[in-house]
């Protein structure tokens, strides 16, 4: 919980707040980018909210902080149930992003496919209360899909609880060993009918991307959105392989999807021949050095 006498100077005078247990995961600016912002290495709030929808973002923000390092002054007890009951937060159709984001997968987000042949939960969020519950209502948890072996977080006690098959590939299973199913190779799996897992090593070993219905690539750590270039991005630091990295991306270009749904950045949803220019544009990037 966010402590008042850790406030980071950074924060503008108002209810909501930043202490210094902020880790700089990003996950506070995709919820609430007009009130939250990157400040010296650490997220602070840089305008405070005002107006409900604005204050309900912030809500949502501070229960999805990994670390819980967002605080207010003073607490809306209606406005905080409120902001936890959109958790797993609708996206498109029958696709949500989960919320609750795990300090072991240091904040990254996960996601959650309600399918009537079984409902897939895509890397971990914290195993809690609310997310169980809500899992519960809506069939529970048939597949998870693991992008990589960072961001498994609590995927061992969702199995568990749900009776459900994960997913990864064998290059980075140690982190999830006794996984139900392992995927080899560097080929796409087709996973059942409407899922396809493809192998993207390059962050990690065994990184991989799953995409539904030729829609939603849920990328993992492997791509993200930028929304201040408003450009796709891809790690530099912490890579396994960056010659793997590239070939991964190139890889990407022979598939069709709207969104990208990312476990670090942001996510986007573009015209697919509109990320095929943004793809295309990452690789030039990478390959002249760019830093951006």
């Amino acid at each position: 919980m966010a402590k008042v006498a850790k406030r980071l100077d950074t924060n503008v005078n108002g209810n909501f707040f930043v202490d210094s247990t902020c880790i700089n995961c990003d996950t506070c600016r995709q919820l609430a980018p007009k009130s939250f912002e990157e400040v010296d290495e650490y997220s602070a709030v840089t305008t405070q909210p005002e107006g409900e929808e604005l204050v309900h973002q912030a809500y949502q923000a501070l229960l999805a902080c990994p670390v819980g390092s967002i605080g207010t002054e003073h607490s809306d007890r209606v406005r905080l149930q409120a902001a936890m009951a959109t958790f797993p937060l609708q996206l498109d159709g029958n696709v949500r992003y989960c919320g609750f984001n795990s300090e072991k997968s240091f904040g990254a987000n996960s996601f959650f496919v309600e399918h009537p042949e079984g409902n897939w939960l895509i890397d971990s969020p914290r195993y809690i209360k609310q997310l169980v519950e809500a899992f519960e209502r809506m069939g529970g948890i048939r597949y998870i899909f693991l992008t990589h072996e960072d961001d498994v977080a609590d995927a061992a006690r969702y199995a568990k609880r749900f009776g459900a098959t994960r997913i990864i590939h064998r290059e980075d299973a140690a982190a999830m060993p006794d996984a139900e199913w392992i995927v080899d190779g560097t080929e796409m799996v087709q996973l059942n009918p409407e899922f396809r897992m493809i192998p993207v090593p390059g962050h990690t070993p065994g990184s991989s991307a799953l995409l539904y219905k030729d829609q939603f690539l849920f990328s993992g750590d492997h791509l993200w959105w930028e929304p201040r270039t408003q450009q796709l991005g891809s790690p530099r630091q912490l890579v396994w392989s960056h010659d793997q990295l590239m070939r991964s991306i190139e890889k990407l270009l022979a598939y069709q999807f709207e969104w990208v749904l990312a476990g670090h950045g942001d996510r986007i949803r573009l015209h697919s021949e509109d990320l095929r220019v943004k793809l295309h544009d990452l690789l030039d990037r990478r390959r002249s050095g760019a830093c951006s």
